[in-house]
């Protein structure tokens, strides 16, 4: 069994306050290891415990071997951005032991795989080894499986040391397995034999524990690729079709997971689906773009060099007006850049997406509930105005695990837009035109493959056409189509997602602008800004482009407004001068990029330095 710690004794113990629930825990081993399982044990279970966790995987590109990073911040407040301090450090990798002795906070604990034979030469930490693979040797495993088990002997100590739930390590191990019995004993015996040997042979010298809360209550944990996946599921995808990459391949591989089993014919047995993977993404855009012509709701899943790829098609969806959708979970470029690190930098490239003049909406998530809600919501936006629908989500906000509210299921029908059946063509006696704006809203009608009515038929084209899609170079024509597609995306900055908006005091001069995965550091950021400093703030966080009216609005009333992004270049600060140049001035860019999700100080810091101009 092990000893209950009460923070009390941990005070007298450490000689110092104790700190509850309020710091962050990271785990240094090698690629390939099977320490994830480990980590997110971690983090499941302390989110059981009602405290409230985010958790940053820091991975290398490669296959196998190289250092990876596993963070769990905990915090009682509810912040969920990543901290650059690191008061906890476990080492179980010789090769990154001397970076993560190097990264444990003064005063600070350090756990170390004592089989590791470097030196120490701090003395402003508290450092604890443990007998990692003497402890693994206790499960009866196959010698293949040890190092996998030896992951779980830091699980225990730190379950031990830090007063984590030993019942809510087992609900983590189940929920991982999936109830499997044997692996869930397995690993528990690891986990309760290093707890006992930490309870036996450790003193407790840091200040650190953890202690239930009920602050998780009515909060579930996923990705962002997951609830994606899902919310496309419930938003009646008939076709979905990719080329691995990360960070989207999980996106489809979620689709292959829930599909079967949520999409099945119950009388015939058969699924009604298609998930497809293609021989590249020029392929698998082509396949979504037929698709979505043949009038089935359609959708493809890539990063930012597949974007480039599908470039070309997305054009012809543009200009022949087809419904698709297209996830693109970002991470940093150029070129192969950084590809299992996160960032904001495809936004330019979706917003000017295709040569010539285009237009393109954007979906712009900021957590896994919205990752679900644009999942199905992208389909009735595609079909509606008849267009490609790009969302774009990134490597932090899709592949690392959220603390999020649960997904709000569709409470609206689905939305198929201007479609032509035989007995509407009936009543008009054939005579339609694909490309006439009936109604003035720049929407024609369309018909799809299945029609049987002798006049449904037309030819899709992506040259030069007129209402009627017949082919022509003539230039008035050619004008009067492109002007009326221009008012068609015009009209639908009304029906998009409209900015959350956050106005904490009437009369303050400064507002925040974010979007996406960097909302919990502008969050955070803005609590230290008022309490700190006593800086006011409001804050918008936009979810799609092209911008509705209350964009303008915010930045109108504000004298600065911070636009704060995860790209070298400020990328939404450039798009929103391009929309509204005459307030060009009141934009003040705060960007960043090194690959690693933004964090409250850095946010703080630069708007600090900034207001001190």
């Amino acid at each position: 069994m092990s000893t209950v710690l009460p923070s009390e004794k941990v005070s007298k113990l450490s000689g110092r306050e104790p700190i509850v629930n309020d710091f962050s825990i990271t785990v240094g081993t090698a690629n390939g290891s099977g320490s994830q399982t480990s980590n997110t044990t971690l983090l499941r279970a302390l989110f059981k415990m009602g405290i409230p966790v985010s958790g940053k995987n820091l991975f290398p590109s490669n296959i196998q071997g190289l250092p990876t990073w596993y963070t769990i911040r905990v915090s009682k407040e509810g912040y969920l951005a990543r901290r650059e301090e690191h008061e906890i450090v476990v080492a179980m990798n010789p090769d990154s032991f001397a970076q993560d002795l190097k990264d444990v906070t003064p005063g600070g604990a350090f756990f170390y795989d004592d089989s590791i034979r470097l030196a120490i030469n701090r003395d402003d930490i508290i450092v604890y080894p443990m007998p990692v693979k003497e402890l693994a040797r206790v499960v009866d495993v196959p010698s293949r499986l040890r190092n996998y088990i030896a992951n779980m002997v830091y699980v225990g100590v730190l379950a031990q040391m830090l007063q984590i739930d030993l019942d809510k390590i087992q609900q983590a191990l189940e929920f991982h397995f999936d109830g499997r019995e044997k692996p869930v004993n397995l690993n528990m015996t690891a986990v309760r034999e290093s707890a006992k040997w930490a309870a036996e042979n450790l003193e407790k010298q840091d200040p650190y524990i953890l202690e239930p809360m009920d602050k998780t209550s009515g909060f579930i944990m996923t990705d962002g690729n997951t609830a994606s996946a899902i919310g496309a599921i419930y938003g009646g995808v008939q076709i979905a079709t990719w080329y691995p990459i990360t960070p989207a391949t999980s996106l489809a591989e979620k689709l292959n997971e829930y599909l079967p089993k949520l999409r099945k014919d119950p009388e015939t047995g058969k699924h009604t689906f298609a998930v497809l993977q293609a021989e590249d993404e020029l392929a698998a855009i082509g396949m979504a773009i037929g698709a979505g012509w043949s009038g089935l709701r359609s959708m493809t899943s890539t990063s930012g060099p597949g974007i480039s790829l599908m470039t070309e098609f997305y054009g012809l969806a543009y200009a022949a007006e087809i419904p698709v959708v297209i996830w693109d979970v970002t991470r940093v470029g150029p070129s192969t850049g950084l590809p299992t690190r996160t960032s904001q930098g495809d936004l330019i490239m979706l917003y000017f997406l295709g040569h010539g003049d285009t237009n393109s909406i954007i979906l712009l998530p900021s957590n896994p509930q919205e990752c679900f809600e644009f999942g199905w919501k992208a389909f009735d936006l595609a079909e509606h105005w008849q267009s490609p629908v790009l969302v774009m989500s990134d490597l932090d906000l899709g592949m690392n695990q959220w603390m999020t509210r649960p997904f709000e299921y569709p409470d609206q029908p689905m939305d198929r837009g201007k479609v032509l059946w035989e007995e509407d063509l009936e009543e008009l006696k054939g005579e339609w035109a694909r490309y006439l704006d009936v109604d003035g809203d720049g929407i024609p009608y369309r018909t799809i493959p299945g029609n049987r009515h002798p006049h449904a038929a037309y030819f899709t084209r992506g040259t030069g056409k007129n209402e009627y899609a017949r082919y022509t170079e003539d230039n008035e024509v050619w004008e009067r189509m492109q002007d009326r597609v221009k008012m068609k995306y015009q009209n639908a900055r009304k029906t998009l997602p409209k900015p959350v908006i956050e106005i904490s005091d009437e009369n303050c001069s400064l507002g925040i602008i974010a979007f996406g995965s960097t909302e919990p550091a502008v969050v955070e950021a803005r609590d230290q800004l008022l309490d700190r400093h006593g800086i006011c703030s409001n804050f918008m966080r936009i979810r799609s482009l092209p911008s509705s009216d209350e964009v303008r609005e915010f930045i109108e009333r504000h004298e600065r407004n911070y636009v704060v992004e995860l790209n070298r270049d400020g990328q939404m600060h450039q798009i929103l001068t391009v929309e509204y140049p005459e307030l060009a001035t009141r934009l003040i860019s705060v960007a960043h990029l090194d690959g690693l999700p933004l964090t409250a100080r850095w946010v703080r810091e630069h708007i600090l330095a900034e207001e001190e101009k």
